[in-house]
């Protein structure tokens, strides 16, 4: 298996989950949430919660899976090593959370209906959430959605104050950080088929019926699903499919056969080629968490276009919902 001595998250990360940031970072109120949040609230809950509830995996425990994890580590330059949990749980998902406590936790479901191969690229990608330092921002944009639906009203009297927008925002970047997840996963794995084949089976696989699937057919599925965009209506469905406002409900993922077309076209471009013979930005002496928590003086200053044109699209929907509210 291939391996990245000293890489920064920087040599993978995609340029939407950048831009989705630094857009999100500038909405109004993203200030104020941060505050509360590092104030109020702390990761070690969740991870004694894993550590009550889970089965750490390690040298005696899941040996196999450990060692997975261990080459993982090895091939993206992750120091010092994370905790990594496994959850009876029969929903195929895993997540990655946790800076001063960073843990990976995988679903016996995912266990169940994965190969070896398929898993070791499920574990990879969770360790990029890690390695581009997404945690903190995930852990956020999850008690904001419960600041503003007025699950934690009481304690932190913020629900009047978050916007919808910010929430948009904040979900806007979830999906965009995935992307760049993917793509530490076809590093570690150099070889689309896993990790396209394991994204298969999250969207719909079986553990019955696994020989009836066919990748060639899924790969042309995401295409179609792409050329959806030439008809601008279907445009708009996608948008609310991902945002539904009236209910308060936003997806945490793209689409599977989105993330399919994004990784392929990294996995084709001259930038891949590059890194993985070597010529690639190196991260400094900080380890697995790199990427600095606010932007820099150029970046807020002189943002590229795309920022600017979210930070649009994200203003005016927010008139358009309080125009709604007033209408009422």
């Amino acid at each position: 298996m291939p391996t990245y001595p000293g890489i920064s998250s920087e040599a993978f990360r995609h340029p939407l989950d950048r831009q989705a940031e630094q857009a999100l970072r500038s909405v109004p109120g993203f200030d104020l949430v941060a505050r509360k949040f590092i104030e109020f609230l702390s990761e070690r809950p969740q991870y004694v919660y894993q550590m009550g509830n889970s089965i750490q995996v390690g040298p005696r425990q899941y040996a196999s899976i450990y060692q997975m994890f261990r080459d993982c580590l090895r091939d993206l330059d992750i120091y010092p090593e994370p905790n990594l949990f496994v959850s009876q749980n029969p929903l195929v998902n895993a997540f990655a959370l946790g800076q001063d406590f960073p843990f990976i936790t995988l679903n016996s479901g995912l266990l169940d209906l994965l190969t070896e191969e398929e898993l070791r690229t499920v574990i990879a990608h969770e360790l990029g959430h890690l390695k581009c330092g997404h945690t903190t921002l995930i852990q956020m944009a999850v008690w904001t959605t419960q600041v503003i639906s007025g699950l934690a009203e009481r304690t932190f009297g913020l629900s009047t104050l978050v916007s919808t927008g910010l929430v948009m925002a904040f979900y806007e970047w979830l999906r965009k950080a995935e992307l760049s997840a993917d793509r530490a996963a076809l590093l570690v794995t150099d070889n689309l088929q896993p990790i396209t084949n394991g994204m298969m089976k999250v969207a719909g696989g079986s553990s019955r019926y696994v020989n009836e699937l066919n990748l060639t057919e899924f790969e042309r599925q995401s295409q179609h699903y792409q050329n959806l965009d030439s008809d601008g209506l279907n445009q708009v469905y996608k948008f609310f499919l991902y945002n539904n406002i009236s209910a308060g409900l936003f997806l945490t993922h793209p689409f599977t056969v989105e993330r399919v077309h994004f990784l392929r076209e990294w996995f084709e471009s001259a930038d891949y080629r590059q890194v993985r013979q070597g010529d690639y930005v190196r991260a400094g002496a900080e380890g697995s968490v790199e990427v600095p928590s606010q932007p820099s003086d150029r970046a807020a200053t002189n943002p590229p276009p795309e920022v600017d044109k979210l930070r649009q699209e994200i203003d005016e929907l927010q008139q358009e919902i309080d125009r709604l509210k007033r209408g009422k």
